[in-house]
């Protein structure tokens, strides 16, 4: 299940041209500004910035489906690669060193996974009202690289924290948005009211 501390995002899947390999590969993420969702008609989006991976914890990442259950490959058994570059986290995963993940690798070559997601925790970001963009500064740590049966994609479903996340930020604009109103509609019956004397 979910924590509600991670974030989750989803990514591309390839497989290897060796069809000897029990290989996956893909970015994690990339660098490139996406709409998370839309409430209201209003867009909010979010970028991760190409110095967020810097710092972040890699030292131990899991690849399992759906970010539970069992793990089949892991960065700390050197089954799954990980590195940043100008694009974006990029993951590299040997799924041959066991039956169970490569009975993962048959139903992601089957295309029952098309897809892939990331768990991480952010360190720092900010939030632009103006945008409505959320710039994630710094990840505190990556858990997992997982094949997801539904990705948690801009117009589908939002992991918690995400949602969490934007709702207090609606909620924070709609109630600022009120209080103006609220300002403009007394500043009009003072107006009236001077006008009347």
């Amino acid at each position: 299940m979910p924590s509600k501390d991670r974030e989750y995002r989803n990514m591309e899947l390839r497989m290897p041209e060796d069809e000897e390999s029990y290989f996956v590969e893909g970015y994690a993420s990339t660098f490139e500004p996406y709409v998370l969702f839309t409430q209201d008609g209003v867009d909010y989006s979010e970028r991760i910035e190409p110095t967020a991976f810097d710092e972040a914890d890699l030292s131990d990442v899991v690849f399992r489906l759906d970010h539970s259950g069992r793990v089949y490959a892991r960065s700390t058994a050197g089954t799954v690669e990980l590195w940043h570059d100008d694009h974006g986290l990029g993951q590299r995963t040997n799924l041959g060193m066991t039956q169970g993940a490569r009975d993962v690798f048959a139903d992601i070559k089957a295309g029952n996974y098309p897809k892939m997601s990331f768990a991480f925790s952010v360190a720092e970001d900010s939030y632009d009202r103006e945008t409505h963009t959320r710039t994630i500064k710094r990840i505190g740590k990556v858990y997992d690289v997982s094949p997801v049966s539904f990705p948690a994609n801009p117009g589908t479903e939002l992991s918690v924290s995400t949602r969490d996340y934007f709702n207090g930020v609606i909620e924070m604009e709609k109630a600022e948005r009120l209080e103006a109103e609220r300002r403009e509609r007394q500043k009009q019956r003072i107006k009236i009211l001077t006008e009347v004397l």
